[in-house]
């Protein structure tokens, strides 16, 4: 079969996909989304309106806030620097910033609600940064760490500030998996080794290699102007547009969990890259190093909210192992989209999901911008785009699982 032919009929197959996703009762304002394989996009398609309420369609080009698929790139630049032998993975964080020594982990919280702190008896790797097991948490997966903040006046990761990053630890560092700012430090360890803000690293060893123009930790004009706008579904399932919600624009810190701007066709430039073992920015060994578990018997689960108008409690395909690598969700067993076991995926706060098929040679993204996380409409539309990717390549003879 012509690629041509592959490509029409995943287009017959994945537009209405994207149609369900925004038409259904309580579906989403709008959707970009895409498929690669290992010569390119095989897929783009985009559904309803960049911001309910007015008559600007989605298109391809349309700007997302990517939130959490930033972690990725940002751990690419670091896996860069340890192929160059710039940094070792076994490194103290503080050898590079001296600042995560006044990072103490918390015991608990006395009657005033005071947080009882002491010393961590383990100094945080760059290792434990990179797979999520040096302790820190989100304020809105976490109370514990909410209420440290709100105690110590933290300001909001949102903030793109270091003192945002500057929180607690809630255990020991290396005991467990737990989902937290832990890129940001990562961004920070680039930048000291670098000499250079992170936006700029990016910019010369991931953009540039890959032409990655449409993206950024501050919006060009056309950015700007084609910039999709943030929604929240409330409990009752209403939604409603936040036209002055953003991170901040030139912001104090460049975010390295969180914050990018970019249109979908310049991420797919960086998934693609993984799919072709790294080529033109990484190593074909450092590329399979990212794809394995690192977390040994650790595993990587669920989530649970303690802000309900940024996040929903949730997990990804529950039942199926899970576990992480640098930096991504790898899924240790198939999972029933059809993606078999062992690949990568994922996601950011406003509904945004992305996976990485290695063994196929194929890689997807489903972007939204609604709040809060793992919003019904949205997550959903995810599945059905995923599922309807491997359904129809199969049928095509294009995919062996």
């Amino acid at each position: 079969m012509t690629s041509q032919a592959i490509k029409s009929t995943l287009t017959d197959t994945l537009d209405k996909v994207l149609s369900n996703a925004v038409g259904r009762a309580g579906g989403i304002p709008g959707v970009v989304a895409m498929i690669t394989d290992r010569e390119g996009n095989i897929y783009e398609g985009a559904a309803g309106v960049r911001e309910i309420g007015k008559e600007t369609p989605m298109t391809t080009d349309t700007v997302f806030a990517l939130f959490s698929t930033t972690k990725a790139i940002t751990g690419t630049v670091l896996m860069q620097l340890v192929q160059e032998g710039k940094v070792r993975l076994d490194d103290p964080v503080r050898k590079y910033v001296p600042e995560i020594s006044e990072i103490k982990v918390l015991e608990g919280f006395d009657a005033d609600g005071q947080p009882k702190l002491r010393e961590p008896r383990t100094n945080i790797t760059i290792n434990m940064l990179m797979l999520h097991t040096a302790g820190f948490g989100y304020e809105f997966f976490s109370h514990e760490d909410r209420k440290y903040r709100d105690a110590k006046e933290v300001p909001s990761i949102l903030t793109s500030t270091f003192d945002s990053v500057k929180s607690v630890l809630l255990f020991e560092p290396g005991e467990r998996w737990n989902y937290g700012v832990n890129i940001d430090w990562v961004g920070k360890v680039v930048e000291a080794v670098c000499g250079k803000r992170l936006g700029e690293v990016m910019a010369e060893r991931i953009f540039a290699p890959l032409d990655m123009n449409d993206i950024g930790f501050t919006l060009t004009p056309s950015m700007m102007e084609r910039r999709a706008t943030i929604h929240r579904r409330t409990q009752d399932g209403n939604i409603t547009p936040l036209p002055g919600l953003m991170l901040p624009q030139s912001p104090e810190m460049d975010m390295g969990g969180h914050g990018l701007y970019a249109s979908i066709g310049e991420y797919m430039k960086f998934i693609r890259m993984i799919l072709n073992e790294g080529a033109g920015v990484l190593n074909p060994e450092t590329v399979a190093q990212m794809s394995q578990n690192g977390l040994g018997a650790l595993k990587s689960g669920g989530w649970s909210s303690s802000d309900p108008s940024l996040a929903n409690d949730g997990e990804f395909y529950p039942g199926v192992q899970k576990s992480w690598a640098y930096t991504f969700q790898v899924n240790e067993d198939p999972i029933p989209t059809g993606r078999p076991a062992g690949q990568l995926m994922w996601a950011g706060l406003a509904n945004l999901f992305y996976w990485i098929d290695r063994q196929n040679g194929i890689g997807g993204f489903f972007a939204s911008q609604v709040f809060p996380f793992q919003d019904v409409a949205s997550y959903l539309g995810f599945i059905e785009f995923e599922s309807a990717v491997y359904s129809t390549l199969k049928q095509l003879g294009q995919i062996d699982t």
